[in-house]
Parts: C-alpha cells; sequence; structure tokens
C-alpha cells in the first residue's frame, strides 16, 4: 500500500499534468486579438478594452439557446459595466440583416461585433453556439462556457465579481 506521501506526490504530478493541458488548450491563455466591425457601424478592436474585465459572447441569430441568454447577459452588462466590464456579442452570422432583425426584437445595449467570415471566432476555437469566454484586466481569459441553460449567468456573475476584485 502506497504511503501518504506516495500518493500526494502522484495526485500532484496528475494535477500538474491537467494544469499543463488546461494552459495549453486553444481557449485559456492570452485572449486572441481582433478589430471588428460593429453593428452601429463603428469599427472596434480588443485593444480598447485593456484594463477592463471583459465578457466576449459568440452567438447566432439561429441559435435558440444564444436568444434566450442575451436577456441574462443584457442584466450582467447593465449591473457591472459602472465598475469596470466590457461585454461584447460577437455574431458569427453572414451579415448584418438577420442581426438587425433579431435586435429590433430583443434590444440589448452591450456592443454587438460582425465577425461574418468567422475569422475571430475560429481564433477562439469556437465550436459551440453560445461560447462565452470572461477575461481578466490583463487580456488573459480565465473562464470559458459552452452552451446556455438558465441559470448559467450566476457563473458568469461570480467570475466577473471575482476579476473585478482583483
Amino acid at each position: 500500500m502506497p504511503t501518504f506521501t506516495t500518493r500526494l506526490r502522484r495526485a500532484l504530478a496528475l494535477a500538474a499534468c491537467f494544469v499543463t493541458v488546461a494552459s495549453a488548450a486553444p481557449s485559456v491563455g492570452r485572449a486572441p486579438a481582433f478589430t471588428l466591425p460593429a453593428l452601429d457601424g463603428r469599427t472596434v478592436s480588443s485593444a480598447s478594452f485593456k484594463g477592463h474585465v471583459v465578457l466576449v459572447n459568440f452567438w447566432a441569430t439561429w441559435c435558440g439557446p444564444c436568444r434566450q441568454e442575451m436577456p441574462a447577459l443584457d442584466r450582467l452588462d447593465r449591473q457591472y459595466a459602472h465598475a469596470g466590464l466590457t461585454m461584447v456579442g460577437i455574431s458569427v452570422d453572414t451579415g448584418p440583416g438577420p442581426v438587425k432583425a433579431l435586435l429590433a426584437r430583443f434590444p440589448v445595449h452591450y456592443t454587438i461585433l460582425l465577425d461574418a467570415d468567422t475569422r475571430v471566432s475560429t481564433a477562439y476555437h469556437v465550436e459551440t453556439m453560445p461560447s462565452t469566454f470572461i477575461i481578466d484586466r490583463h487580456g488573459v481569459v480565465r473562464y470559458v462556457h459552452h452552451g446556455y441553460r438558465p441559470g448559467d449567468e450566476r457563473a458568469y456573475a461570480t467570475w466577473i465579481r471575482r476579476l473585478l476584485a482583483e
């Protein structure tokens, strides 16, 4: 029977493997830089987020869970924007028409960017809609969530508060 010290060393070695795998994963680490057109006609660069906690949400108009999540994200934006949160929705739709039509029915107050060529979603290794990334003030992705179920926004709020307090 291995001693406690031996079991502890094995556990720590195994944990180190998982940390290495997690930090090497494409969705964890330094957030990819980008410049995208905004729905309102501006051009927005991720460099403008420096010093802010940023929630980036990749979504599409054809995605039911995305539409369901949008009001919750809007509430988070309203609650934490004054404290230093920047929220950005990045649509992967092929053009602005469907996005504008959806937002006319379900308006949000955070910035909506257009990634029609999916260059940015590819850089973030987005494979599921919606996908949410919470980035710290230093540009490091600290939390990633794929999909949406009601209540997921509680985890977002926990991470937002934690990163705003750092």
